[in-house]
């Protein structure tokens, strides 16, 4: 699908919106002259909802109008750097925003992306409340933490035992920022990025590897299309769980889903070099 609507006309706007008890997120928004779609985006950990300003550009020059916030802990929302005081509020919110979003373009089909842990999120938000969108894209998605045996099980054990006791005690997670993209000024852009922190809280992880254990065998109960997305080198969120969810589907809704592993990509197949494949991929799904 080509270009409908030059750059310059698309809108940016940024802002705040109160999604929970718990305080405003901060808001991105890129409107075309006319959308008659919409695409709300969730990105993973550490990052923020500025690093998807290309991609959001591109789908908002063909008729898409996108919509993203920074999630707690993150970004420029307000609040300790990755934390959260419950996990299970990060979906939650997801559905909260598709509602208003939903709201502010009534009657456009509304497609919810998510990315790494926001593949997470997003995918906990279909399973378990089944928020008002008509199709579900994952990118990468942190569905699979294995890996680390003995001393992965004892990190979470300390991490549970830590987040009943002292919940905002926060760790770097190490993550090694060449397993992103093959792209290196992708990884330079993400290294010299003020609004990225490698900080978990007790609390968070916690929260997310219950989560991650509470998904598995839940693909049956999401009801709606999914475009599942994953690169086949990513050596942060194992490919192996979204092939998963993908076979857990049910067969009504597999018959309309459709699974894309990527040779060779990384973990941010929005950011590779092939970027803009992999968007076209995205596009040409969601107009079958």
């Amino acid at each position: 699908m080509t270009a409908r609507f030059e750059p310059g006309s698309i809108r940016r706007r940024e802002g705040y919106v109160e999604l929970s008890d718990r305080g405003e997120r901060y808001r991105r928004d890129w409107i075309p002259p006319e959308a008659d779609r919409v695409l709300v985006l969730v990105h993973g950990f550490a990052e923020h909802t500025g690093r998807y300003d290309e991609m959001a550009m591109h789908f908002a020059e063909r008729g898409f109008a996108v919509h993203a916030y920074d999630q707690a802990g993150h970004g420029r929302t307000v609040g300790p750097r990755g934390h959260v005081d419950r996990f299970a509020r990060l979906p939650e919110e997801v559905v909260r925003f598709c509602e208003i979003v939903g709201a502010e373009h009534p009657g456009r089909p509304l497609t919810l992306l998510g990315h790494s842990m926001g593949g997470l999120v997003v995918t906990a938000a279909a399973a378990f409340h089944r928020p008002p969108i008509d199709r579900l894209v994952l990118s990468g998605a942190a569905l699979d933490l294995a890996g680390g045996g003995a001393s992965r099980r004892f990190a979470l054990a300390v991490a549970r035992l830590l987040s009943r006791i002292a919940p905002r005690v926060a760790f770097a997670t190490g993550l090694d920022a060449g397993g992103l993209s093959r792209d290196p000024e992708v990884v330079r852009r993400y290294l010299e990025d003020p609004f990225v922190e490698d900080r978990m809280t007790a609390r968070f992880a916690a929260g997310m590897n219950a989560t991650v254990e509470a998904l598995q065998s839940a693909g049956s109960q999401i009801e709606i299309p999914v475009l599942v997305m994953h690169g086949a080198a990513d050596p942060i969120c194992p490919a192996e769980g979204s092939r998963r969810l993908h076979a857990e589907l049910s067969p009504a809704v597999a018959a309309q889903s459709a699974l894309r592993i990527y040779p060779d990509l990384r973990h941010e197949i929005f950011n590779e070099p092939e970027r803009a494949q992999v968007w076209q991929d995205v596009l040409d799904w969601l107009e079958a």
